[in-house]
């Protein structure tokens, strides 16, 4: 009899935390987002070099493409906006994206260009535009 109290009392105790954790799980965006990521750090590593140019105009490459794919996707902050407002909100995440995908387009013409400096500088701006999206269309972590 006290193993089933025991039982149930455990399973009352570890059932919010699945709940919880399916609906944190990582979505399409989430991992786009973090290939997203690892592009970029991996730039900002390298920029400067350029004898890595080759290798750096492979990665914006994939920075782009992941950028272009996360055009496609609705912020998880959409169902927390009212939804009056939701489509006007996803239309200025998908402005915002393109926006940055010009930005990378404008660090790969001065790779190209072998004007290193430039494209640090533009890499800088990048993480600025980042930054702000991220501030104005992604969740808030909730703090345990």
């Amino acid at each position: 009899m006290k193993s089933r109290t025991l039982l149930a009392t455990l399973l009352c105790c570890v059932a919010p935390l699945f709940t919880q954790a399916a609906d944190s799980s990582p979505s399409e965006l989430d991992d786009t987002m973090e290939q997203m990521n690892t592009a970029y750090r991996k730039l900002t590593r390298q920029i400067s070099n350029p004898a890595k140019n080759a290798d750096s105009l492979a990665t914006i490459a994939t920075l782009r493409e992941r950028s272009l794919e996360a055009v496609k996707f609705d912020p998880k902050r959409k169902a927390d906006v009212p939804a009056a407002e939701q489509e006007k909100f996803v239309a200025a995440y998908q402005e915002g994206m393109k926006h940055f995908v010009e930005q990378v387009t404008k660090v790969e013409a001065a790779l190209k260009a072998d004007k290193n400096a430039e494209a640090a500088e533009l890499l800088k701006a990048l993480k600025q535009a980042q930054e702000d999206g991220h501030k104005q269309f992604k969740r808030a972590k909730k703090k345990a």
